[in-house]
């Protein structure tokens, strides 16, 4: 990196007063969430070039990176086309073109194996139904929300975003004849579902707050002035879903808010019928149903932390009758149902889990997988009539791979492994459990995964990844650009941190709310356990993260410094405290109860100020930090690490900060592959100059 130190923008200071239960912050940097004022853009746009000069002379391992991440990959490939109804349905991707391109073609008679030409060439006889490429045409960012056959197979509904906010256009397109009808309809969300005949579909909106909260129902081939809302959700705190069930039989309207849940089920042969509730919420209980038969299956937290799986008539629900009875430490996460099998996704002892119900009922077991690390769970499974179940599986050493697996028989049949291009060798390479012990004496697991023959003196230099919220898993993961880390001796590390859903619902409760601090500190205890354990030493440590993972980053920052030479804070929520404050935010309101509400409770106040990076800089020795942030993500507003690297700046003026926007782009950042390699190439440069490594 350019060491001839370049003055650094410096942002204006503009006091802002702030005051909550007797306490008044001024924050000097407020007046950046102004998006569309000219001097914020002017600022954003000088911390990107100020970023591109000091990192010009990494601009050749940028690029031989991007190379290796390129060449590595078949850029011409196709996806396992699965079958629903006549047809095989995948997606393929094209060399030199960013998007896929979705496709079907007739099933043949007497074909039972989805067909897989070596090559990833199309289909003979395909179909295309979307090909993303034409429709970014003319875009910088492209990214589809809603990709939804009707039953019978004549219509697609499909929305766009042109603009990384998630609020896409719905339309409808006529497979039978190519036509894209005049039906359009703007501001939708993720989601939809068709009725039975396919002549009705179901879509969301939002609101000022950018939450899901109204179902539509709309009439194919009609103007959307004409559309009918079938349900509103009131309560600040819910989110609204919508979808439709495996055997086609019901329209599910789901509400749910971080810990209370209601759905509402339609006929899906009578979309005009009022949505029917099939349990009334009750604070603290969540619940999911899937169809099965002449029953709705009910996963529930109800008296069982971990969940549990009942059952109630479909015809008249009541009652729920106990199928798989509470078993600490077993998280039931998620149940399919097919016609003669339930399939439950579950997690224990740190890893996920299949577990099958022959017939639906009887004596279940488990799918067993041979590998100490891996991720395991159901692909696309369309079909309700079938004795055969799709399986995504993965490890730190095992490209994604998918599975066919038979629910009668119990083989496994694999179908494809993600090729990896250049003479990858899983067995170059190694996959660890190590564990951390925390402050408190919890035990914290960590992944691993190395070069085979990694010295553990603590000169190898190490990534520690870590996210820790929402109750979301970061189970261990295989990735083609990471490679490039790995050949150049650096080890990879995945922190499990409370908050996360990893060890179950009890790992997540101890680490939110008035636990929250609990995240940041395991995090710690896993950097100086890699540390004294000889995988790394502190001066060769970079600790990643983004978005919730981003305000983990932020917090060990403040928390110890001393712990790392880099951090890498990708869409960082680093200004909690005044986000949750602000109930007119995106999310806010439904977030209250991931974080607790500062507005009313000024415990919750005083605790979210002690942990908020903005808020808790002070003049100390940081490590190099790396920011990435977008323009017009919807989630974690632009402004939180602007505002943060502003502040950095001010108050602790030596360190090294670098602040990098996408001007076009949202949550993800770039939509396209190749600019999202360049960009994980862009921060696995700065990470391997880190490390003093630039080849």
């Amino acid at each position: 990196m350019n060491t001839e130190r370049t003055a650094a923008p410096v942002a204006k200071r503009v006091p802002t007063e702030r005051t909550h239960h007797g306490d008044t912050v001024i924050d000097e940097y407020a007046w950046l969430a102004a998006k569309d004022d000219p001097e914020t853009i002017a600022y954003l746009t000088a911390e990107n070039a100020y970023t591109e000069q000091r990192t010009a002379e990494l601009a050749t391992l940028r690029e031989t990176l991007f190379t290796e991440t390129k060449t590595r990959t078949q850029e011409t490939d196709l996806s396992v086309p699965t079958r629903k109804g006549g047809y095989w349905y995948y997606t393929r991707t094209v060399e030199g073109q960013q998007y896929g391109i979705h496709c079907r073609r007739a099933v043949r008679d007497g074909e039972t194996d989805p067909p897989m030409p070596a090559d990833g060439a199309p289909l003979e006889g395909e179909e295309i139904l979307l090909d993303g490429n034409q429709l970014a045409e003319g875009h910088d960012f492209f990214a589809l929300g809603t990709f939804d056959v009707s039953p019978d197979g004549r219509w697609l509904a499909y929305s766009t975003d042109f603009a990384g906010n998630e609020r896409f256009t719905l339309r409808v397109k006529d497979l039978r004849t190519g036509e894209v009808l005049a039906d359009e309809v703007p501001e939708t969300f993720y989601g939809s579902a068709w009725s039975a005949d396919g002549s009705t579909l179901f879509y969301l909106t939002v609101d000022d707050a950018w939450r899901p909260y109204r179902v539509w129902r709309h009439v194919v081939g009609t103007p959307a002035s004409d559309d009918q809302i079938v349900y509103e959700e009131r309560d600040e705190r819910f989110w609204v879903g919508v979808g439709l069930t495996r055997s086609e039989r019901f329209v599910v309207i789901d509400s749910h808010s971080k810990i209370t849940s209601e759905v509402r089920v339609i006929p899906a042969d009578n979309p005009t019928a009022e949505p029917a509730v099939i349990a009334p919420r009750r604070q603290g209980v969540e619940y999911s149903i899937e169809h099965h038969g002449h029953r709705f299956l009910i996963l529930h937290n109800d008296g069982a932390e971990d969940f549990a799986l009942a059952y109630t008539s479909a015809d008249h629900p009541g009652d729920w009758v106990p199928l798989i009875p509470h078993s600490p430490g077993t998280r039931l996460e998620a149940v399919d149902a097919f016609a003669n099998h339930i399939v439950v996704s579950l997690r224990t002892g740190g890893l996920t889990g299949i577990r099958v119900l022959p017939d639906g009922t009887g004596d279940s077991y488990d799918i067993d997988f041979p590998e100490p690390l891996y991720s395991v769970g159901l692909d696309s499974n369309p079909e309700y009539h079938t004795s055969t179940i799709r399986l995504h599986y993965a490890s730190m050493v095992t490209p994604d791979s998918v599975y066919d697996y038979d629910l009668v028989t119990r083989q496994m049949v694999l179908r494809k492994r993600k090729p990896v291009l250049g003479g990858f060798d899983p067995a170059r390479y190694e996959q660890h459990r190590d564990w951390a012990v925390a402050d408190d004496g919890t035990r914290v697991p960590i992944s691993l995964v190395c070069r085979a023959g990694t010295p553990r003196d603590g000169s190898a230099p190490c990534v520690l990844y870590g996210y820790g919220s929402y109750e979301a898993s970061m189970d261990p993961w295989f990735s083609i650009p990471r490679l490039s880390l790995l050949d150049r001796g650096v080890v990879f590390a995945i922190a499990h941190v409370r908050g996360g859903g990893e060890l179950g619902r009890r790992w997540y409760e101890t680490g939110k709310l008035l636990a929250k601090k609990n995240t940041f500190t395991d995090f710690v205890a896993a950097a100086r356990h890699l540390a004294k354990a000889g995988w790394t030493s502190a001066d060769r440590l970079v600790a990643r993260g983004g978005s919730a993972g981003g305000l983990l980053m932020g917090a060990v920052a403040n928390l110890a410094p001393d712990a790392f030479c880099g951090i890498v804070a990708q869409v960082p929520f680093v200004d909690p405290l005044t986000s949750i404050l602000d109930p007119s935010l995106p999310l806010t309101v439904t977030e209250w109860e991931e974080w607790g509400n500062p507005l009313e409770d000024p415990e919750v106040y005083a605790y979210m100020k002690s942990y908020s990076p903005y808020e808790n800089v002070t003049a100390q020795d940081y490590p190099a930090i790396l920011a990435v942030t977008s323009l017009n993500d919807t989630r974690v507003l632009y402004h939180e690490p602007a505002k943060w690297i502003a502040r950095l700046r001010a108050v602790a003026p030596d360190g090294d900060y670098l602040l990098k926007t996408e001007m076009g782009a949202g949550h993800g950042g770039p939509s396209g592959r190749y600019d999202s390699w360049k960009e994980e190439a862009f921060i696995t440069a700065w990470i391997l100059d880190r490390f003093g490594i630039r080849e």
